[in-house]
């Protein structure tokens, strides 16, 4: 037999018996969200990649990474990347039980957090690292942790061009606008001792869903920041979306930072059908989205089944039905 032909035979044969799939055979593609659009900024009301183009980050939030690490794999965020996710949101809660600020282990969620980044760097994803405020209501009552925090970590990824940063999930309680804006200040600027260029995520109040409150006096003197709008479809409806109507004749940069179908609680009801609502407005200005969250927590928010216990090797048939709405949505 003909050598060449010999070699061809064996090539096709060794195709057939690995049945066609993406091994060692066959050349990765090196096409990745962040290869493709290169570092993120704010352009008027926009979020837009290295052309200046509007770009809609698609992410999974994780829960608590003081409760739920094990998602925090590259493994995982590969599968999620192959189902159209292009961003993970990084929670670390600050005054929960085992928070930053309440006790927790300070180095080893930092080291999560690491682990998170370096993991969404190499896959070519973008990742917010978020300072997850709830109990302590106000930001400021740990503005010199996040003062430590945000400082350290803005050092050590000041050349990474895949990372944002949400420095206060959801300001609440009695906390007003003028609070938000007193520590935002302090903890940009903390930022940009260090990194000139990344996006900042600040958090507006009553669980960041008064971005009027932003649009009327919004943070001067900043580049690159955008304000969070938080959504529950199951309880969130008309009255918060018109906000973004609203709120973009102003001219505001809103981002959707964390959003379900679920009630605000994060479990009970959910409501396919308001979902969808939202993601009419989502994709006509092509708002950044990410879903809460990635874990399998019995609850209706949960983005993967309860009885789901693996960590990588994630398919669509894992995924809760809050979880395939969202992937659904986000293609």
């Amino acid at each position: 037999m003909n050598r060449r032909l010999s070699i061809l035979l064996i090539a096709v044969l060794l195709f057939t018996v690995v049945g066609g799939q993406n091994t060692l055979w066959a050349k990765p593609s090196n096409k990745t969200p962040v290869s493709i659009h290169g570092r993120l900024k704010v352009k008027g009301a926009n979020l837009v990649d290295k052309k200046e183009k509007t770009f809609m980050l698609k992410g999974f939030s994780t829960h608590g990474i003081n409760w739920f690490e094990q998602y925090v794999n590259q493994n995982a965020f590969r599968d999620l990347k192959k189902m159209g996710i292009n961003c993970i949101r990084l929670a670390m809660y600050t005054s929960d039980y085992n928070g930053y600020c309440s006790g927790g282990n300070k180095a080893h969620l930092e080291e999560v957090i690491d682990r998170g980044v370096k993991a969404c760097k190499a896959e070519g994803m973008y990742v917010i690292i978020d300072w997850h405020i709830l109990n302590d209501s106000n930001p400021n009552t740990n503005i010199e942790d996040a003062k430590v925090f945000f400082h350290k970590v803005s050092a050590k990824y000041k050349k990474y061009n895949n990372v944002i940063y949400e420095i206060c999930n959801e300001p609440n309680g009695s906390t007003t606008w003028e609070d938000i804006k007193k520590y935002a200040n302090t903890i940009i600027n903390v930022i940009r001792e260090n990194d000139k260029k990344a996006v900042i995520i600040v958090g507006t109040p009553n669980w960041s869903q008064r971005i009027d409150d932003a649009a009327n006096s919004p943070i001067k003197g900043q580049k690159n920041i955008m304000y969070a709008l938080h959504f529950y479809a199951a309880t969130h409806k008309y009255d918060l979306r018109k906000l973004i109507l609203e709120t973009r004749k102003k001219g505001l940069p809103v981002i959707i930072s964390e959003c379900n179908i679920s009630e605000a609680s994060g479990s009970g009801l959910i409501d396919v059908a308001e979902g969808k609502k939202w993601f009419k407005v989502i994709k006509k200005y092509k708002l950044s989205c990410i879903a809460w969250s990635f874990c399998n927590k019995d609850e209706t928010s949960a983005l993967v089944k309860p009885n789901i216990s693996k960590t990588k090797g994630f398919t669509k048939k894992n995924l809760s039905k809050t979880g395939k709405f969202f992937v659904k949505m986000f293609n």
